[in-house]
């Protein structure tokens, strides 16, 4: 029997004592040499040890001493004969269990192994490899439960929101999209064609629709096709590639992401609609070209929105997903010179066949839809990186200030809005291509440097039953001239500011001289184009009251006409409609003066233009009346708009909504209010047609069609408009020198004699030129409409200290009058309209026949009109500069 097995001696007496002995000796240490010759324990089988109740313990030799020092290790002495140690082998006996010892217990994991020897202790037993798989396996699921339950899906990362704004032209056509960090837009999954979808699922990840976020089978099946070298789909899933591109802004490949994705993505695909995630990894994932998001794309590669994709443009819009690198048929040889044009395009072309071929096999199409697949949709070319070049970012800059204005809470700068704008594209580009062949042909910077640097063209067109801006023409490149030309620019308007005058008096009326200052306004005369004031040149400004009017250095005012001319001597008497149709400024001002010039500005105000410090020149001068005024050509064209109106006056705007989400954030709303009785309106609408029939503004005249306008010339020649209108669209176009670059020390309106080969520039010359060329083809063949019939208005009230005469002053429509002297007066021509005898108008100022021009400076807002030399009848007085002329004599 084994040592291990042995049955230990029971105890033999000694009672008490002998126990308590026995187990004050120290556990583990050889017991203290047995009594007796020495050679007893080598020859007795237990001897190396004695029982603790052996009697002899205490009766032996040494006594209590004896045991004292075997307990203090007395083992680890030599024995008398020095064989070693008392005891001898007692180490191993006391631990390897001889028949006095105590038998070892076997450990709770029995590895290595108990009772085995050798290589068979190393090896596990069955239970021991069961238990460590379980174990494991426990493990394993209490952690995976405690991450996806530790872990938190975390919100769209910023950059996955990031989006540019879309501005839309008025046909719903997209202009462009710009303003944001990224080209993306973000749309709803209902705007996601169900093709798009089907074709995404197909080659990316099958099992989509029924998936819990991963797919181990699709991972290893990737990993296998892919060791055989064949097309597969990717082994991350959709919602993989989503939680990748839109929750963990992080793209870095190691194993700490991998994971987090993974868990990220269990969890999302058990708490997401998988509408949610599928728009989501459409609305981020990158396609090429800089397009980010599937409408981006839908944009960039067939300019058209995604909703209007078909199944063929689908199939390849989902190739890119693989990598448009590489499946881009325009190629990126700047990014690896193997992605030829011609290799990309062959990439691309079987991968729109397999993924087609996919969906029928998946189900999602039928073989007879594929079947009308059978050319590859070659996307369109890369476009130019110019997105805000030419008018286009003047448009976006007023459709900015237009959103931004209308609800203060648009934050453009965040992206994702869509702006609905009123531009007409094709009247953008009609005005464009005018202003610049009308430039093309007169101005030549390198040929006249002196005349022709710095000239600047402004313009806009408005839709006069809306108040919707069609055009602008902004400057010749938004992208180097930075100033919106169509906008304030600080040009003054001239004489296209008469028409508020005479607008002012139909509706306030002349006050009474005879009435004190405080009871002028309870007694006036309404005003008729047919009333008479002076065409005297120099004339004597007065107060309405008759007395003069002088500055506050006591200076008076002697207004000028255009060429220093006079009308219809020695009376002077002509009306208004003659005076407005030869833009002559005496009659106008004195006209203000007696109204009130604070009217005057109340009655442009009412047509639409602004009470700003930067466009609305000071009331209390009477220059007033004549233009030194800046407003913009688009608040000039919705001024206008409202005489076209019969007096409904509608603010000009360019947003007709915005969204964002899909939600309508702005909405325009017509406002439109009654600016003039229609009475008064449309008798401005009568006398400025007589402006383009012989006046001023016959270059003005659209065949077949009727046109009202205005020219208008300022002070020094620095600044030249034309404002007209038809029924259907009122436009503006100004023209002026001004070195407006921002490095420009110094911004000041140059003069223009000499511009562009002419001795003077006129509203009646370029502006003029350029409203016919884009009115004709902006009305195209529209029909054409008439404006309304006048109704008499006012009476023929005498100003200015005039009063009525024996001979009759010339007007518009008669002929010429007869002086008392019975010979023909000395008026301009009463119809300055072209005689048969004529080689060309009056007003033609292309006509080089007339003998020239006189070139002398004008007031501040004189004629915009292009006078003839002045004849031997005229009164010619001596000229100095228009302006300020203080002096005693008119």
């Amino acid at each position: 029997m084994s040592e291990h097995r042995r049955k230990p001696p029971q105890p033999q007496g000694g009672g008490r004592a002998a126990a308590r002995r026995a187990a004050q000796q120290p556990s583990g240490r050889r017991a203290a040499r047995p009594a007796g010759p020495p050679d007893a324990a080598a020859h007795s089988p237990a001897g190396s040890y004695r029982s603790p109740s052996d009697p002899q313990a205490e009766s032996g030799h040494g006594g209590r001493a004896e045991a004292r020092r075997a307990q203090r290790g007395g083992g680890r002495r030599r024995g008398p004969d020095g064989a070693g140690p008392p005891g001898g082998p007692g180490r191993r006996a006391g631990r390897g269990g001889a028949a006095g010892g105590r038998p070892p217990k076997k450990r709770f994991i029995d590895y290595p192994r108990y009772g085995k020897q050798g290589w068979r202790r190393w090896v596990p037993s069955w239970k021991l490899v069961s238990a460590c798989c379980l174990g494991c396996f426990g493990l394993l699921v209490a952690f995976i439960g405690a991450a996806y339950y530790m872990v938190a899906v975390p919100d769209v990362a910023r950059a996955a929101q990031a989006q540019n704004n879309v501005y839309y032209w008025a046909d719903g056509s997209q202009m462009v999209a710009t303003g944001g960090e990224v080209n993306r837009q973000i749309i709803p999954y209902e705007q996601i064609p169900a093709a798009m979808r089907y074709a995404v699922i197909s080659a990316e990840n099958k099992t989509f629709e029924t998936d819990s976020g991963v797919d181990p089978q699709g991972i290893a099946r990737a990993l296998l096709n892919m060791a055989k070298g064949g097309q597969t789909q990717g082994g991350s899933t959709i919602t993989q590639q989503y939680v990748k591109n839109a929750r963990l802004d992080d793209q870095s490949q190691t194993i700490t992401r991998k994971f987090k994705e993974l868990f990220i993505s269990i969890k999302v695909g058990a708490t997401k609609q998988k509408s949610e995630i599928m728009a989501g990894y459409l609305n981020t994932a990158y396609y090429g070209r800089g397009a980010y998001g599937l409408q981006a794309a839908a944009r960039t590669y067939y300019s058209k929105d995604a909703k209007d994709l078909d199944p063929s443009q689908c199939a390849f819009l989902a190739s890119l997903l693989k990598g448009a690198t590489y499946f881009d048929p325009a190629g990126a040889p700047e990014i690896d010179p193997a992605a030829t044009a011609e290799q990309n395009t062959k990439n691309a072309t079987e991968r729109w066949g397999w993924i087609l071929d996919q969906e029928v096999k998946d189900k999602h199409m039928d073989a007879a839809e594929r079947a009308k697949y059978k050319i590859f949709p070659m996307p369109d070319k890369p476009k130019k990186n110019a997105n805000l070049g030419g008018q286009i970012g003047y448009l976006v800059s007023l459709a900015q200030a237009s959103a931004k204005n209308n609800n203060p809470d648009i934050d453009l700068a965040k992206g994702g809005y869509q702006i609905y704008t009123t531009f007409d594209k094709k009247k953008v580009q009609e005005m464009e291509s005018v202003v610049k062949k009308v430039r093309d042909k007169n101005i030549d910077p390198k040929k006249r440097p002196k005349y022709d640097t710095f000239v600047q063209f402004g313009a806009a067109s408005v839709d006069v039953k809306t108040g919707a801006i069609v055009a602008i023409y902004g400057g010749d490149d938004a992208t180097k001239h930075f100033t919106n030309n169509a906008d304030e620019t600080g040009a003054q308007v001239g004489s296209t500011f008469k028409p508020f005058v005479l607008a002012a008096g139909m509706e306030y009326g002349k006050r009474d001289p005879s009435k004190p200052a405080s009871q002028s306004d309870s007694s006036r005369t309404p005003v008729s184009p047919d009333s008479i004031y002076s065409g005297k040149n120099k004339l004597k400004i007065k107060n309405y009251d008759g007395t003069v009017w002088k500055d506050q250095n006591g200076g008076e005012w002697l207004q000028t006409n255009d060429g220093d001319e006079s009308y219809n001597p020695p009376s002077y008497a002509i009306d208004l409609r003659y005076a407005m149709q030869e833009s002559v400024n005496t009659p106008y001002v004195q006209l203000g003066m007696d109204v009130g010039t604070d009217k005057v500005k109340q009655a442009a105000m009412a047509a639409g233009l602004r009470d700003s410090k930067t466009s609305m020149a000071s009331s209390s001068v009477p220059s007033f009346s004549i233009g030194t005024s800046s407003p913009s050509a688009i608040r000039m064209a919705g001024a206008y708009a409202t005489f076209a109106a019969s007096g409904t006056q509608r603010d000009p705007f360019s947003v007709t909504s915005v969204k964002k989400d899909g939600n309508t954030i702005y909405k325009h709303e017509d406002q439109a209010k009654s600016a003039f009785p229609a009475a008064v309106a449309n008798n401005v609408t009568d006398v400025l047609k007589g402006v383009v029939d012989k006046g001023t503004g016959t270059n003005a005249k659209l065949s077949g069609r009727q046109v009202a306008g205005k020219t208008g010339t300022t002070d020094g020649n620095r600044s030249a408009w034309f404002v007209g209108y038809t029924p259907q669209y009122s436009t503006a176009v100004g023209m002026y020198r001004l070195d407006d670059n921002e490095t420009s020390k110094k911004r000041e309106f140059l003069k223009m004699f000499g511009t562009g080969g002419q001795e003077k520039i006129h509203g009646a010359s370029f502006p003029s030129t350029i409203w016919h060329d884009y009115m004709e083809q902006a009305l195209g063949d529209s029909p054409s409409e008439s404006f309304p019939a006048p109704e008499k208005i006012g009476d023929k009230v005498y100003g200015g200290g005039m009063s009525p005469a024996p001979s009759a002053p010339p007007s518009s429509s008669a002929s010429p009058s007869q002086s008392p002297s019975g010979k023909p007066s000395s008026t301009p021509s009463m119809s300055p309209s072209p005689t048969p005898s004529s080689s060309c108008s009056k007003w033609d100022w292309t006509c080089n026949d007339t003998g020239g021009t006189n070139q002398g400076p004008t007031t501040g807002g004189a004629d915009g009109g292009m006078s003839p030399s002045p004849t031997p009848s005229r009164s010619k007085p001596g000229g100095g500069p228009g302006g300020w002329i203080a002096g005693p004599n008119g």
